[in-house]
């Protein structure tokens, strides 16, 4: 495989010109009415490796909502507090084959979550979370993850208001699952913190830096690190998880407001940010940028 510090700035911007053209493919989400404002146009892309070559294309101060991204980083946060026999005894690894947010799912597996990428996992690790209320608790992971990776994080107020403006009834049914099963204590809290969470926000940089913590950070133990990308090749990515090639060699997260995080194990990682989305609720241009990438490593 190439090196990913041998991609260049003029291929690069090949490749996002292509992208461009993919995004009428992709739609805005409705469900949380602040991303449904989102401007469709706006793309931007950050490659850093370990050894810090970075190309960079796009706003670099535009800030955008991590929402899903940040169920990888509650799990390294809850990996590296209480090691993996706690936390993967209170989800599992497993892929689904049924939505991210499906309480048939969980149901079929008696209450406990199929993995912590898909809704059930996240709001079972957001309820383990440390903190007596739900504002202490994503502040913890706040501090934590802009203490160890050097980014710059923020809880979007004005994002977690759209949030709570339209509640979500499905999230409200896997709590109470998972509150029934015993794999959740406090389902007010668990479900607050995970909308809080879901609301930490940055700009590309900041994701990049974020990533940096499953590559190399000395802060992580290389296992929780190999924890993680195993997860995300089966999980990252919802149901197309296991039908896109490049997933298996590069671990990536997505998130509905057009955030993606790819893996490049051992060298680096792969940024971006552009909001349409495809059915599965992962942003079009990512997909298309990481594919292209990929192709051209391999």
């Amino acid at each position: 495989m190439k090196p990913l510090n041998s991609i260049q700035g003029d291929k690069l911007n090949e490749w996002l010109v292509q992208a461009k053209k993919q995004i009428h493919l992709g739609q805005l989400p409705n469900y949380i009415p602040l991303l449904g404002q989102a401007d469709p146009n706006e793309l931007a892309f950050y490659l850093l490796t370990q050894d810090n070559y970075c190309v960079a294309v796009g706003n670099m101060a535009k800030t955008f909502s991590l929402m899903s991204v940040s169920k990888v980083f509650s799990l390294l946060y809850l990996l590296s507090l209480y090691g993996e026999e706690f936390v993967l005894k209170r989800v599992g690894t497993k892929a689904s084959e049924y939505p991210f947010n499906s309480l048939t799912q969980l149901q079929l597996d008696q209450g406990l979550p199929r993995n912590p990428m898909i809704n059930s996992g996240a709001i079972t690790l957001a309820g383990l979370l440390p903190g007596k209320k739900s504002n202490d608790c994503c502040n913890n992971l706040r501090i934590w993850l802009n203490e160890c990776s050097g980014s710059n994080l923020f809880l979007d107020e004005n994002m977690l208001d759209s949030v709570r403006s339209l509640p979500n009834p499905k999230n409200i049914a896997l709590a109470e699952e998972l509150h029934k099963s015993g794999y959740l204590e406090n389902l007010e809290i668990a479900l607050d913190t995970y909308q809080q969470i879901c609301c930490l926000s940055g700009n590309i940089i900041d994701l990049a830096k974020l990533g940096m913590l499953l590559i190399n950070s000395p802060l992580i133990s290389s296992q929780n690190r190999q924890i993680v990308h195993e997860i995300l090749r089966e999980c990252g990515l919802y149901e197309e998880s296991q039908t896109l090639a490049f997933n298996q060699e590069f671990p990536t997260k997505s998130g509905v407001s057009g955030a993606m995080l790819s893996i490049v194990p051992q060298q680096g990682i792969i940024a971006c940010y552009s909001p349409p989305l495809n059915d599965h609720g992962n942003s079009v241009a990512g997909l298309f940028l990481i594919e292209k990438i990929a192709d051209f490593l391999n």
